[in-house]
Formats: C-alpha cells, structure tokens, sequence
C-alpha cells in the first residue's frame, strides 16, 4: 500500500493545482498525491508587477494555508511581470512549505510584447490582456500567455510544475540547505 501525501495548494485555479499534482507525483511516485486547492489572498494587487511583489504574494498565500490548514507540503504560485534589462517579462514565484522549512523558487522568464506590458501598467492583468489579444477566454486557467506565446509548445502548468521541482530541493536535501 502506497504512502498518502497531502497537500494543500493556495489556489483553487485548476493550472496551479494541476501543476502542484504532477510536481510531486514526479517527485515521490511511490505515494499517492493528494492535492486540495484553497481560496489564499496574496496580499498584493490582483497583477503583481514586481519581483519583489510577485514573491510575497506567494509567500502570503502560503502562509495563510499553513495557519488555517493540515497537510504535509503546502504550496502557493505566484504570477507576475516586471520590467528587465533586456524589457517586460512575466514569471511566476512558488514558495513551498514542508514541516518548519520554507523554500523559494522562481519560475523562467517569458519576454512580454511592450503593448501588453502597458497595459498590465494600466491596471490590466495579463490573462485579461492575452484574452483580448488572442480572442481567448480565460486562458489564465488554461494554457496561459506561455501557450499562446509559445504557439502551445510550453504551458503555465508546465512552467509551473518545473519551477516547483527545482524549489523542492532544499526540502529533498535539508542536510545540504540548512546551516
């Protein structure tokens, strides 16, 4: 009989909760994975338009599904954009939480259009803006601007899901990551 993981996810947006599925599946293959998505606020504006930002909205949603909830690992992902040296990007933030431990991790960069960049600086958010340019409907729970962007050769959830492997490695090595 197979070990139950369960998770909590800080988002009830099936991209993000599917993402948090297939990451620790991946993962622990010999467990079963169980996933609950959750209403977390982050905290922050509804299109976080900083690094900084972007980060505590998920450290905030985190934190909220670590006070109120029971689980073993406790996820929170947190899209963004920000302007870069090389121009606007959008990226996601994941901070996971498993006993005392909190890791933090970053997601890749995908270059943003400079239209769709000033229009998220007008208050817009990005699924909104994607939707309107692509004549979509709530690509945000879908493949996102990462599909359309990349003609559906990448996702959210995959972007997302490589980003939280690469941030579980202070948890699957602590003896490496704590001084």
């Amino acid at each position: 009989m197979k070990d139950t993981i369960t998770v909590i996810v800080g988002s009830t947006n099936p991209v993000k909760v599917g993402a948090a599925q297939a990451a620790l599946t991946t993962l622990f293959p010999d467990s079963d994975i169980e996933c609950q998505g959750v209403s977390a606020p982050s905290l922050v504006r509804d299109q976080p338009m900083t690094e900084a930002e972007t980060r505590l909205g998920a450290i905030n949603r985190v934190k909220h599904c670590q006070a109120r909830h029971q689980a073993d690992f406790f996820l929170a992902m947190e899209g963004g954009v920000d302007q870069f040296e090389h121009g606007p990007a959008t990226f996601a933030y994941i901070a996971i939480a498993y006993k005392k431990q909190v890791s933090i991790g970053r997601s890749a960069l995908l270059p943003l259009p400079i239209s769709v960049y000033q229009a998220l600086t007008q208050g817009e958010e990005l699924g909104s803006v994607m939707d309107k340019l692509f004549n979509t409907v709530n690509i945000k729970q879908k493949g996102g601007a990462i599909a359309l962007l990349t003609n559906g050769h990448a996702s959210r959830q995959s972007v997302y899901t490589q980003a939280i492997i690469l941030a579980m490695a202070p948890i699957l090595h602590p003896e490496l990551y704590i001084n």
